[in-house]
């Protein structure tokens, strides 16, 4: 989100998960209805990231920190989307993860720090650089989460 010329940020310890100031009362339905299932494995990053999700209206799953926590999150629960980090903890990759959401056709959004990563095309929707800005998160998840309304 834009507050004058400042983008807001997701970052990891801040009360909103964001530089700046809180979202607008107005947005607080932005995201209203959608389910996000929330892989991220950095405690700090996950909660914030989260936070700003729910601020936004959006029923957050996680954040799982392995992909055996997610699956029991996906079955419990399908999203309709997955905001997914690409690597995990002690090595765990989120590839095959990844691939089963794909098939299922639930959109994923990759969120990575690594400048390089090994996905096949068309598994992801984005793959989106941390931080994440709060702006460029709702930018890629608005278009997402209207065609899953209209499936």
């Amino acid at each position: 989100m834009k507050t004058g010329s400042q983008t807001d940020t997701v970052v990891p310890g801040s009360p909103t998960g964001l530089i700046g100031q809180q979202p607008n009362a107005s947005d607080s339905s932005e995201l209203k209805g959608a389910r996000i299932l929330l892989v991220e494995d950095s405690w700090q990053l996950g909660n914030a990231m989260k936070r700003l999700l729910r601020i936004l209206g959006a029923d957050v799953a996680g954040p799982a920190a392995t992909i055996a926590d997610a699956e029991r999150l996906i079955a419990e629960n399908t999203p309709d989307v997955g905001i997914i980090d690409i690597n995990l903890r002690d090595g765990e990759r989120s590839n095959d993860l990844i691939d089963r959401l794909h098939e299922q056709r639930i959109p994923v959004v990759v969120v990575t720090g690594y400048s390089t990563i090994s996905l096949a095309a068309g598994k992801a929707e984005a793959i989106l650089p941390k931080p994440v800005s709060a702006e460029t998160l709702l930018a890629i998840l608005r278009p997402i989460l209207a065609r899953q309304k209209e499936r």
